[in-house]
């Protein structure tokens, strides 16, 4: 009898502290996944999550089973959800209410500081995270129903902060669209965070909005290099498609910001400048970036990304994150763990800057208004005579 899998209680999975010599970055047990079967995907494993009692690893028992296992397919399965607004006190963020369409997300951004969220399902945060994904298909309902209630005070809702709300089953799903049409007829803010081109699709509704200055878009272009763009982040949109939905975003009258996100040293720092220089160039007028982060599981599959796609890198660059995190893979203190801190955290912000102020960029902030919500009108409730 041949087994493509082993449970093990507690497996003994070191990640290394000096990739020299190193094959694997858990030499240990081998725990990644078959090219063939991972084609087109970020991760290289998918160990099961925290809070899991068993971890399965793949190995051959002498019986050459593992060439039958089949390749990883996106799955999506209905997420029952009872509200759709998540709220947050996190004082380093501007926003305290946030929607997240779907849960997991098929772009595959080997950094995504998301992919942890999957371990609270029973699912891995490596490939599980980017190919079983989940979908709120009746989020437009569900927000109608919270915007309803009578003690609900508008502020601006942020959407994509965890997973994008546009990424590739939504073209299918148009989850995304049902809510933006919600926040149209309520006159509700929204700001929008995605690395896909599209979200030009729903630039009609997104420019009326805007006219009323209930809408922005942030797009994050992580970097311009097609081959580092397509291992690091294999199913988003590419570099160029993502400069010219801001561009398209620009034309509309949207107002539209570049996030040079994440700023990951010694792979995509150099770009900084480059990036911001293209963004200017399609219209963009704001611009953020935010610093590498490595929380809980994604350390070690960014390390294990890192070790398979850019081996003569791994040192330097896991070097310089610590020099930025106070000496730690990951430091998420608030307040510091978007920009890091020390020289090189300085560096990088002050060239930010620079080049920001070169290009015109950040002269004015965008604004949003809560001035014209109406609160949608219950199932159950009675019009108003007057």
């Amino acid at each position: 009898m041949s087994h493509a899998s082993h449970a093990l209680k507690h497996p003994p999975v070191t990640p290394p502290s000096d990739p020299a010599g190193v094959p694997s970055p858990f030499p240990e047990i081998e725990v990644a996944i078959d090219r063939q079967r991972r084609r087109g995907r970020g991760a290289q494993s998918n160990a099961s999550g925290r809070f899991e009692a068993e971890a399965r690893v793949t190995f051959d028992d002498g019986w050459q089973s593992l060439e039958e296992l089949p390749p990883f397919k996106t799955t999506v399965a209905v997420d029952t959800a009872r509200k759709v607004i998540t709220r947050n006190d996190s004082p380093d963020i501007g926003f305290d209410r946030s929607i997240n369409p779907y849960r997991g997300c098929e772009h595959g951004c080997v950094y995504c500081f998301a992919r942890p969220t999957h371990a609270y399902l029973g699912l891995s945060p490596g490939l599980d995270f980017e190919s079983r994904l989940f979908a709120k298909p009746d989020a437009p309902e569900l927000l109608e129903k919270e915007l309803s209630a009578p003690g609900y005070e508008p502020r601006m809702i942020a959407i994509g902060t965890n997973t994008d709300p546009y990424q590739p089953i939504e073209r299918e799903h148009k989850i995304m669209r049902g809510i933006l049409e919600v926040l149209e007829r309520a006159g509700h803010p929204v700001g929008i965070v995605t690395k896909s081109a599209l979200v030009a699709r729903d630039i009609d509704i997104l420019a009326r909005m805007a006219k009323r200055n209930l809408a922005k878009v942030a797009i994050s272009v992580t970097t311009l290099d097609p081959k580092l763009a397509r291992t690091m982040e294999p199913r988003a949109a590419t570099p160029p498609k993502r400069l010219e939905a801001l561009r398209q975003l620009a034309d509309a009258g949207i107002p539209t910001t570049v996030m040079v996100a994440p700023v990951i040293p010694a792979l995509n720092d150099s770009e900084i400048e480059r990036i911001l220089d293209a963004a200017a160039h399609a219209g963009v007028r704001e611009a953020s970036y935010v610093l590498l982060r490595l929380p809980l599981e994604v350390r070690d599959l960014f390390r294990e990304w890192l070790m398979a796609n850019y081996p003569d890198r791994y040192r330097h660059v896991f070097t310089l994150i610590r020099d930025m995190r106070d000496g730690r893979d990951y430091d998420s203190q608030w307040g510091t763990r978007m920009k890091g801190t020390g020289p090189m955290a300085w560096m990088i912000g002050r060239r930010f800057e620079i080049a920001c102020e070169k290009l015109g960029l950040n002269k004015r902030r965008s604004k949003l208004t809560t001035g014209h919500f109406a609160r949608p009108k219950r199932a159950n409730e009675q019009l108003d005579l007057f």
